[in-house]
């Protein structure tokens, strides 16, 4: 890949990405031994795959960053080698997430070189482990200027899982104030849009790394008061948070461990924004070990089941759809209101689990699990992080023009479609969600015994195998999806529901909602008693 071609991918980030959900997990909580994280990149964007080729570099070698626009921030030096990524994850296993805190807006700097969108790309071609990766992150904003917003990262290894927030030192301001933490194995955690690192230990450089400055300079801004008696907390300095904020992330967070832990009383005051309650802990033992198909269930979530179900109520409609339109919130007679913000969301461009797997050489080990659009619709398939093509309908489309040639557009087209039956479409597209998933799931010991066993012979045959079944695996997948489109487009069509003879029934209205309706307006569709009474053939129609 050119420079130019680098820079343009590195820019694919720059995007309205402000509102992502990541899933933290150790080896040790997964039934498989493998690590994973989750990371919904939620905006409004058309996303494309892309691969960046390891490649060697000569001394003084030298990598442009510019702006949106083109505009040439600097650059960046280049180490002797680059390692090669896929998407968000490297040839030795390392994957990358992020969510957007935003925290303190004074402290984004204009003049930072990096976003945090480079910085992931850049991180992944220079770290060989999760623990390295926080290293080279934090030097990198040192040498080149972080501009910000704030932003929590979730980095994975074969080994270890580390969590690392980050926030900039305002405009003009030098490198950035970070704190990480490593995820203590047997353990999850999780964050969305808020930072969450509060209290951390100062002398545990095995388990905890932080910027020179992170208590200094919260001190010289007036954002710590050491005389308070109160430890010093990363979230409390840097991100404090609001009853909205506390509603639109926390409430997320407290989904996921309600669901991965439900033995625990999961207490509702803190995400509803209740002065004085109990943070949610940054990290818990799930009641079993998840496995891939578990952490892809957790990825799918609206609070079904809960007070908070977004498919129940008027504002489901008569379908009981569980989206939303934004703006979320909103105010009337000057009270303020707010839709619920759920892990599953029209807003997500992709998603990605990553599954990191020790007991393997890291060209087997690694995969990315993608999926596209939505995570409640969408197929996560594999790519393995030794791969060196893409299947192309991941690669092509924008945003202002549909194509049946894009898989995000293919995608993007079954989720909205079923807005308009929900909860008839729901059950026609999570029965070739699961075929798909099970399918893919269960080849996977198949495909990694014999890509291991090639890899003994010759690693290149083994990278052209696993190239050659996620590229074909990955077009099967949008092929079917597509083919589900146009089924549903015939099945429901005009308000009808066709049969399993082929035949359009009228199926009309839960009774429920057209209660909610006649409530509201009693007489309006009210039919005089004496109709009744009158011959069929005698009606006025």
């Amino acid at each position: 890949m050119g420079k130019r071609s680098l820079i343009a991918f590195l820019l694919l980030w720059a995007v309205q990405a402000h509102a992502c959900t990541d899933l933290l997990v150790t080896r040790g909580a997964t039934a498989d031994g493998f690590t994973s994280i989750t990371y919904t990149c939620d905006g409004e964007f058309h996303p494309q795959m892309r691969i960046l080729p390891a490649a060697d570099h000569a001394p003084g070698d030298s990598l442009e960053i510019t702006d949106w626009s083109g505009k040439v921030l600097g650059k960046v030096a280049q180490p002797r080698r680059t390692w090669s990524v896929v998407q968000l994850m490297n040839e030795h296993q390392v994957a990358i997430g992020e969510s957007t805190f935003t925290g303190r807006e004074e402290l984004e700097n204009p003049d930072g070189m990096l976003g945090y969108w480079t910085l992931m790309r850049l991180t992944l071609q220079r770290a060989k482990t999760a623990k390295e990766a926080v290293r080279v992150m934090g030097e990198l904003v040192a040498d080149y200027g972080y501009s910000g917003p704030g932003e929590s990262f979730s980095i994975a290894d074969p080994d270890e899982v580390w969590y690392l927030e980050m926030i900039g030192s305002g405009p003009g301001g030098q490198g950035a104030n970070w704190v990480a933490r490593r995820i203590p194995d047997g353990y999850i955690s999780a964050h969305a849009n808020t930072a969450r690192i509060a209290e951390f230990p100062l002398r545990d450089r095995d388990n905890c790394l932080y910027s020179r400055n992170v208590i200094d300079f919260a001190i010289e801004k007036g954002y710590y008061d050491p005389a308070s008696g109160e430890p010093f907390r990363f979230n409390a300095a840097y991100c404090p948070v609001t009853p909205l904020m506390l509603r639109y992330c926390a409430t997320r967070v407290w989904s996921l461990f309600r669901r991965a832990a439900p033995s625990r009383d999961w207490p509702v005051d803190f995400h509803r924004g209740v002065a004085g309650a109990e943070p949610y802990p940054l990290w818990i033992k799930p009641d079993s070990k998840l496995n891939l198909a578990d952490i892809f269930a957790l990825m799918r979530d609206h609070y079904e089941d809960t007070d908070y179900d977004m498919t129940r109520g008027v504002d489901a409609g008569p379908f009981g759809t569980p989206y939303r339109w934004r703006p979320l919130d909103w105010t009337i007679a000057e009270q303020a209101y707010t839709w619920e913000r759920p892990i599953s969301t029209q807003q997500t461009g992709f998603s990605i689990v990553s599954q990191s797997r020790k007991r393997m050489p890291d060209a087997v080990g690694g995969v990315l699990w993608y999926g596209l659009d939505d995570t409640w619709y969408t197929c996560y398939t594999p790519f393995y992080c030794s791969i060196t093509e893409l299947p192309e309908c991941h690669t092509v489309g924008e945003l202002r023009k549909f194509s049946w040639d894009s898989a995000w557009w293919v995608f993007n087209f079954v989720s909205n479609y079923s807005n308009l039956k929900y909860s008839y479409m729901i059950e026609d597209i999570q029965a070739v969600q699961t075929e798909l998933e099970d399918s893919l799931l269960g080849a996977q010991e198949f495909v990694d015994n014999v890509a291991l066993a090639m890899h003994e012979l010759d690693p290149d045959q083994a990278s052209v195998f696993l190239t050659d079944y996620c590229v074909n695996s990955a077009e099967e997948v949008v092929a079917r999806w597509r083919e589900l489109g146009e089924h549903l487009i015939c099945k429901y069509n005009d308000g009808y529901v066709k049969n399993g003879e082929d035949q359009p029934e009228a199926k009309g209205y839960p009774e429920g909602w057209l209660r909610t309706v006649l409530g509201v307006r009693p007489d309006q569709f009210k039919v005089e008693q004496w109709l009744e009474d009158v011959p069929d053939e005698e009606r006025q129609y």
